[in-house]
């Protein structure tokens, strides 16, 4: 009996199979809309104020970081819960594949949300005009959550021994 609950849970791991599925689904929506984005940025580049079209760029770098955290749990993730990748011999490979454990992708996604938060914020900065202050001086907080929580990540991490960097 001992056995077979063993075998059944170590098999529902590929439940999770799916939602790393999901995630390359929601990859190709983020897709998706950052052409659409540029697709309206495009014709209309010199009509745009300078401040304007810092604030278009910003929100397509933030999703090119929305879209590589995506690719990071969901390839890591995969890998470290599910099952390994085998990728063939000779076939393009990415550096960090097999070499990031649950402990250094925790810490890349804290970096990653950190990355997210300060374009977005930055946004915010460039828009503060037209922003009431209290609800910037949520954003900075939540964003100083971000980077102190990122920063304990870090530090414990450090404290069990793994020289993650991020």
């Amino acid at each position: 009996m001992e056995s077979f609950l063993e075998n059944l849970l170590y098999a529902s791991r590929w439940l999770l199979a799916p939602i790393y599925l999901g995630l390359s689904l929601a990859l190709l929506a983020l897709s998706l809309k950052f052409f659409q984005e540029l697709y309206h940025l495009l014709p209309h580049v010199f009509e745009r104020t300078e401040a304007d079209l810092i604030l278009v760029l910003l929100s397509l770098i933030d999703m090119a970081l929305v879209g590589g955290l995506l690719v990071m749990v969901m390839i890591s993730g995969f890998e470290n819960f599910v099952s390994q990748l085998n990728i063939k011999a000779g076939t393009e490979k990415l550096d960090w594949l097999g070499k990031m454990d649950s402990g250094s992708l925790k810490m890349k996604v804290a970096a990653s949300i950190v990355a997210i938060s300060s374009i977005h914020l930055l946004r915010m900065f460039m828009n503060a005009q037209q922003i009431e202050n209290d609800k910037l001086m949520w954003y900075v907080i939540m964003h100083m959550t971000f980077v102190v929580s990122a920063f304990a990540m870090g530090m414990m991490e450090k404290g069990k021994g793994g020289a993650q960097e991020l």
